[in-house]
């Protein structure tokens, strides 16, 4: 996503590590979903995709898109099937590695 910010539209913060700029979100909380502000609003999993989309011009028709409510419905839906597989995934790619 950095890559295709090219107008720097996004603050991308990395919770992993410790960090100076203080948050209403718990950290634990922060490292299961994906959040973003938009607005002064957080969201958080496919609302916050959604968000991070609409900023960046390439993606934006999708994250317009989003903001119908059975779509995003969709998406959150998909978000959660991710989440439950991400474990699985980070296991698979830690094993393939570099080459």
């Amino acid at each position: 996503m950095r890559r295709l910010d090219r107008s720097e539209a996004i603050q991308f913060i990395d919770v992993s590590e410790s960090s100076p700029i203080a948050c209403p979100i718990d950290r634990d909380a922060l490292l299961a979903r994906f959040h973003a502000s938009e607005d002064g609003k957080m969201l958080s999993g496919a609302a916050a995709f959604a968000a991070m989309w609409r900023a960046i011009p390439l993606l934006r028709p999708i994250g317009l898109l989003a903001r119908v409510p059975v779509v995003l419905a969709g998406l959150e839906i998909c978000y959660r099937a991710f989440l439950r597989l991400r474990p699985s995934l980070q296991g698979l790619a830690a094993r393939l590695g570099p080459a």
